[in-house]
């Protein structure tokens, strides 16, 4: 973390967050969404990566992705960023073969991760802008899809939410999307655990997990603690904290489909770095995580909000949904997981009834 947020953006940001969950009342936590299917997402695959390939072959066969959703492009996978202009030729070659249904993406790759100063995933979602990069310590460009119940982002916002099935293996992948594809529907009786850490420079984000105890008392169990860590948890669903480094992550049980996540500056850095990589909860059994992938200082808002993740959710968004209205400026941060999963979504036979 270069320096610490001051304590008037704070308070902007629980303002915000309080106005955002509040705005459609608790009790519409009753009231199902619904989630996006295959037919609207797309799969972007490097035929210069084998690997690539490898992850794109199976999940379009695990999701029944429509074979016109597999956008086929090719590039060097050696560096961790892609330049601007490097970008835009791809970019540019991927919309040209989306289809017009198709409302988010997904990756199939590694590296690179980033695209110059920004996330790659945000970058295929709504296009390099500089906007989205900071100047050392500021804020930057903020997402229209934040909070939102928005069904349709590209239609509505001309942004397609974006997440990477990133992994070192295959196996590694293939264990993400089976994870993903096994909480389909499942209704999970998990808990949310959100930790103020002993850094107070990395808990920025704990000043919201009060009022979202409060919001979700009864509905979701939702425990705050002031602790570095938890141990042999039996029912992980959502793992909120901010760290350099998670002790006993693999100690814990992930229910399908869980969100884990750790405020830090380099936790995107999918390559590696001196702090812990988003890649380690998903080795321990997360279904998404998410993380810088270059210093955004510790905003909130580049962060997620845990409080927005569960309210949509818990209402029936698939993975990549919630996740990404949870995060106000997602710039600098890369979205890892399996999109799809969508645990409390009620099943095709009883959204007849």
């Amino acid at each position: 973390m270069r320096k610490r947020i001051g304590f008037s953006l704070l308070t902007l940001g629980l303002t915000f967050f309080n106005s955002a969950l509040h705005a459609t009342t608790i009790s519409s936590m009753y009231r199902p969404l619904p989630g996006l299917t295959a037919k609207q997402l797309a799969v972007v695959v490097n035929d210069a990566d084998p690997l690539s390939v490898r992850i794109a072959a199976y999940y379009q066969d695990k999701r029944q992705i429509p074979q016109e959703n597999t956008i086929h492009v090719r590039f060097d996978n050696g560096s961790d960023a892609l330049s601007q202009k490097e970008f835009a030729i791809i970019k540019q070659q991927v919309d040209a073969k989306t289809p017009n249904q198709v409302q988010a993406f997904v990756l199939t790759w590694l590296k690179p991760f980033r695209v110059d100063c920004m996330s790659i995933t945000t970058a295929f979602a709504a296009g390099f802008d500089q906007a989205f990069c900071a100047k050392v310590c500021t804020e930057s460009r903020k997402s229209p899809y934040f909070a939102s119940d928005s069904q349709q982002p590209f239609t509505d916002f001309h942004w397609r939410p974006t997440m990477t099935l990133a992994g070192t293996s295959f196996e590694d992948v293939k264990q993400l999307i089976d994870r993903g594809v096994a909480a389909d529907f499942t209704r999970p009786q998990g808990s949310a655990y959100l930790l103020k850490t002993t850094d107070q420079a990395r808990s920025t984000r704990a000043i919201l997990f009060p009022e979202a105890v409060k919001a979700f008392a009864g509905l979701w169990p939702v425990h705050y603690l002031e602790q570095n860590s938890l141990e042999n948890k039996p029912d992980v669903m959502f793992y909120f904290t901010g760290l350099i480094h998670v002790p006993d992550i693999n100690t814990n049980t992930y229910l399908p489909g869980a969100i884990a996540d750790h405020l830090t500056s380099a936790g995107g850095v999918l390559s590696g770095s001196k702090q812990m990589n988003i890649l380690d909860w998903i080795k321990a059994g997360a279904t998404a995580s998410y993380g810088a992938v270059i210093e955004p200082c510790n905003y909130p808002a580049k962060f997620s909000y845990p409080g927005v993740v569960l309210h949509y959710y818990l209402r029936g968004n698939t993975l990549i949904e919630a996740y990404w209205k949870s995060v106000l400026e997602p710039g600098q941060g890369i979205f890892v997981g399996e999109p799809l999963a969508r645990p409390f979504a009620s099943t095709p036979k009883d959204q007849l009834h």
